[in-house]
Parts: structure tokens; C-alpha cells; sequence
């Protein structure tokens, strides 16, 4: 209904007191005052001023108006500086969602470098394994989400995601010390065909499962857990071995337990993402870049 450069120059003309005052302190012509005021009164249907012989005086419609004109013209500063320091990055809220060792080596690394340059963003973490977190991406539940994806499965991702791969995670065997195999180098999965296993989440698990099979060998698997401190746990007392991302090692190592990696080697890939649209927005973006940084000194992890 209203133009906001028309509210501006009402409550010029009010603040000054005439047309022509209003004119001089906006550097305007007062026909040009005239015609907004003009346009103004069409705007709201009715006559905002009346002249009393030389004088000009509100009227009702404009005594109201003028009420809420500073309202309005501060509430318009303070949407633009609002809008100011998004885009140029002092301020903004991204919501990212990571998978737990995402989680506890990526993001505090990404955070730390976008804390430093650029404290007015703020990230609010959230916690979920793929594929529950890619779908919260697309309920709008997050902004950005870290999730892995292992090449021997055929796995759905929504059509509304845009991908940013990340690296690529090396995928472990873990043995409690003094173990015989410990001594190589790289094992293969088939040397262990008769062990019991302890698994991880449903998506490791299932990639397991396919290895194993693509070895011609279905494990023996005595524990299931997410927790990956309790894997490591668990192989360390000889209640089974497990196969690990070596992401999940450069966070935790129990001084019973040694990674060796697998033979032929076996990667999950790690990647970032987010809808299309999101891509756009400066915070966004800029999380994105830190994430990208950070991953950048993991290749081949």
C-alpha cells in the first residue's frame, strides 16, 4: 500500500513543517515533494494535510500516519542493516548435520576457522546418520548435512540435493594387539572370514555385509553398536574385530587395538549437502568453503 520513499518524505514534511522546508533538507525541488505527497494521499484514499491560510496542518488521516511514519522508517534501517550484515557476513545462522566422527573431527576444525574471521555467523549442530539426515535437509530441518556413501551400494539420494564431495575415508580393519594378523600391513577381509565381528551403524553394517559377501564369507557378527568408543572397546578385550573408517582412528585409538588397512582397499565417500537454492545464500556458502578446506587436508584418510 505504501511506498516507503513516500513515508520517508511525509515525515520530512512533517518533521520541517512545509513542502518547501522538506524539500530543502532532502536536496528535492518542491514539485517533486508535491507529487509524492501526491501520490501518497491516492496511496491511503484520503488527504493527509490541509492549508489553514498559510499554514499546512495534518489531518486526522495524517496526525495517524505520522504516528507510525518513525515506526515504519526505523523498522525499514533496521531490515537493511539486518540485510547488510548477512551478506556481508557479520551475522547469520547456518544449521549443519553430521555423522559422528564428522562431527568430532571435521566441524570443530570448520567452526574454529569460521569463528576466527568471522564471529557474527553462528552454526547450530545437530547429529543424525544417513540416510535421516539427508531427508531433514530436505524437510528444512537443517541447512547443510555431512553424510557418507559407500560405492558398492546403490544408494538413493533425494533429487532436490546438491552434492559437494568432500574426500574420500579409508576404511580400516581393527584387531586387538597381539593379534596374528597384526603384523601385516594390510589384511584381507577373507583371513578374517572366521572371527566374530563387531558392527556399526546400519549403513556400515550393511556395506560390511556386502564385502564380506563380495569375499564369498557371510561374519560372524556377536555385537551391533553406534557407539564407535564401544567398537573399539570391544575389540580391545578379544570380543571380536571390526572394520572402521580411518576417521573414526584419528579421533580414538584405545592403546589395546592397531588399524591395518584393507586389502584390496575399500574407501566410503564423505560429502557435503544442501538444496540448490541454499547454495546462494552468503553463510551457506561460506560454511561450505571452511568444510571444504578442512577436507581438503584428509584426502585419502
Amino acid at each position: 500500500m505504501f511506498d516507503s520513499r513516500h513515508i520517508k518524505t511525509f515525515h520530512a514534511v512533517v518533521t520541517a513543517g512545509s513542502y518547501s522546508a522538506a524539500a530543502r533538507t532532502l536536496g528535492y525541488t518542491q514539485p517533486a515533494i508535491t507529487q509524492q505527497m501526491k501520490a501518497l494521499e491516492r496511496a491511503v484514499g484520503t488527504p493527509l494535510f490541509t492549508r489553514v491560510g498559510r499554514r499546512m496542518r495534518l489531518t486526522e488521516a495524517g496526525e495517524a500516519l505520522a504516528r507510525h511514519a518513525e515506526t515504519i522508517l526505523a523498522s525499514l534501517s533496521a531490515a537493511q542493516q539486518q540485510m547488510s550484515s548477512l551478506t556481508r557476513l557479520r551475522a547469520g545462522r547456518v544449521r549443519v548435520c553430521a555423522f559422528p566422527s564428522a562431527g568430532a573431527t571435521l566441524i570443530p576444525e570448520a567452526l574454529a576457522r569460521l569463528a576466527a574471521d568471522h564471529p557474527g555467523v553462528r552454526v547450530e549442530l545437530q547429529e543424525a546418520e544417513p540416510p535421516d539426515s539427508l531427508r531433514r535437509v530436505v524437510r528444512g530441518e537443517c541447512d547443510v548435512t555431512l553424510a557418507f556413501t559407500y560405492p558398492g551400494l546403490r544408494e538413493q539420494v533425494p533429487d532436490e540435493l546438491v552434492e559437494i564431495p568432500l574426500f574420500e575415508d579409508q576404511l580400516t580393519v581393527l584387531l586387538p594387539m597381539g593379534h596374528p594378523l597384526a603384523r601385516r600391513r594390510a589384511v584381507k577381509l577373507a583371513d578374517l572370514a572366521e572371527e566374530r565381528w563387531i558392527a556399526g551403524c546400519l549403513r556400515c553394517r550393511t556395506n560390511f555385509l556386502h564385502e564380506c559377501a563380495e569375499q564369498g564369507f557371510a561374519p560372524d557378527i556377536a555385537f551391533t553398536t553406534d557407539d564407535n568408543l564401544v567398537v573399539q572397546s570391544l575389540v580391545a578385550e578379544g570380543l571380536g574385530v571390526a572394520m572402521m573408517p580411518a576417521l573414526v582412528l584419528s579421533f580414538l585409538r584405545h592403546d589395546k587395538i592397531t588399524g591395518r588397512a584393507l586389502d584390496p582397499a575399500a574407501r566410503r565417500q564423505v560429502s557435503a549437502y544442501v538444496l540448490r537454492e541454499h547454495l546462494r545464500i552468503p553463510a551457506t556458502a561460506l560454511v561450505l568453503d571452511e568444510l571444504k578446506a578442512v577436507a581438503a587436508r584428509r584426502v585419502g584418510c
